[in-house]
């Protein structure tokens, strides 16, 4: 699956309710659902990205444990956000030529997330 340079278009969906978020984490959440990732996420996804997010923004201030940090690596695979994830998915991104930074003519190949919810709740 090639997925697209340019990311995601769809409007990020609400972060889950429980908690109050800070702005540093809704900023993250902004950005990674508007990822190129983001365009094989489903809504089973939203807790595994608010995990992450909320794993990650807690490592960035010092209060993570190695536990943590260790459920933030594999959350970031499970979400294609590490080389290994991506490999592990099968998931590229879409090459760029390097000399003059242009995408490919043809958009990358993704399918929309109305299709995904639908196979997803077959």
């Amino acid at each position: 699956m090639i997925l697209p340079q340019a990311g995601c278009s769809l409007p990020a969906p609400d972060m889950p309710a429980g908690r109050q978020w800070g702005d540093h984490e809704r900023s993250m959440w902004e950005e990674l659902w508007a990822s190129g990732q983001a365009t094989q996420w489903s809504d089973g996804d939203v807790y595994t990205v608010a995990m992450y997010v909320r794993v990650v923004c807690d490592a960035l201030t010092g209060r993570v444990t190695a536990g943590l940090a260790q459920e933030a690596r594999h959350y970031a695979n499970s979400l294609g956000l590490s080389p290994e994830g991506m490999k592990s998915l099968g998931w590229e991104m879409e090459h760029v030529d390097m000399p003059t930074g242009e995408l490919p003519d043809e958009p990358a190949s993704v399918s929309a997330i109305d299709e995904r919810r639908a196979r997803l709740s077959a």
